[in-house]
């Protein structure tokens, strides 16, 4: 990562991640973004005196480690890939800072919401077999949980950022790499970033104003799909070339 990011966000005002949980968006509008490290720099010179940056223990930039589960036949990609409106996501989410794990369902309704539901759970157990987890899995996703295995790891650091109005959340997901327990193959999209911004529908928008002068544009990604496809390159994926080609160049353009 360039460190004049760190610097900028580091120089921000601060909110905690108890202060954080009072920033309930009831008319949630979830809005991506794939941007350079470049593009991140003048995104953030943008906004710095109008948002806060959220610190865990004294630190901004906070580690996540996720792993994604579905069927041998890869049904929940599928599902995405064929562009199927309601969907679902199973995975396991450490939050390396704060030693959280969590196991969580993540579901897209046919209006474009995204509902999730998680419970806490002890590190390095088996979701499909620990008894809380398992029945909470029975019960919140489709699938028959016997039939669900890791398929893909996501590791990057993220910043959380809100705005003073505290009408909208932005998270700046840094330095992501893919691990397929699959293939054993991994990949990385490091320097480029996934931003995503989750707003208030009805509210104004500064960081919306700010990309419209840098002329940058919503990119619909999914991190459990593009890190799939890049690891393993036998499965369906015409969908995502065109993604995947645009990740490529970037990546020859800012290497």
């Amino acid at each position: 990562m360039n460190p004049a990011i760190l610097d900028i966000v580091n120089t921000m005002k601060p909110i905690t991640l108890d202060e954080m949980k009072g920033v309930k968006l009831m008319n949630r509008v979830d809005t991506k973004y794939l941007v350079t490290s470049g593009q991140l720099q003048d995104i953030l010179n943008g906004i710095h005196d109008y948002y806060y940056a959220q610190e865990v223990e004294g630190k901004r930039l906070s580690a996540y480690d996720t792993v994604y589960y579905d069927t041998p036949d890869l049904k929940m990609y599928t599902i995405h890939h064929d562009r199927h409106l309601v969907r679902d996501k199973v995975r396991v989410r450490t939050y390396v800072d704060s030693h959280l794990t969590f196991c969580e369902v993540k579901h897209k309704t046919n209006k474009g919401r995204t509902k999730k539901k998680r419970i806490e759970i002890q590190p390095g157990i088996d979701v499909t077999v620990d008894p809380e987890a398992s029945a909470f899995l029975a019960e919140k996703q489709p699938y028959p949980v016997e039939s669900l295995n890791p398929n893909l790891e996501t590791v990057f650091d993220r910043f959380t950022l809100v705005n003073d109005e505290k009408t909208e959340r932005l998270t700046i997901d840094c330095n992501l790499v893919f691990n397929n327990f699959v293939s054993g193959t991994s990949a990385t999209i490091d320097p480029l970033v996934i931003m995503e911004l989750k707003q208030d529908g009805r509210a104004r928008s500064l960081l919306k104003e700010v990309l419209l002068d840098l002329r940058i544009k919503p990119y619909k990604i999914s991190k459990y799909c593009i890190g799939t496809a890049m690891t393993r390159p036998e499965v369906k994926q015409n969908r995502f070339k065109k993604k995947i080609r645009r990740i490529n160049k970037l990546l020859t353009l800012n290497s």
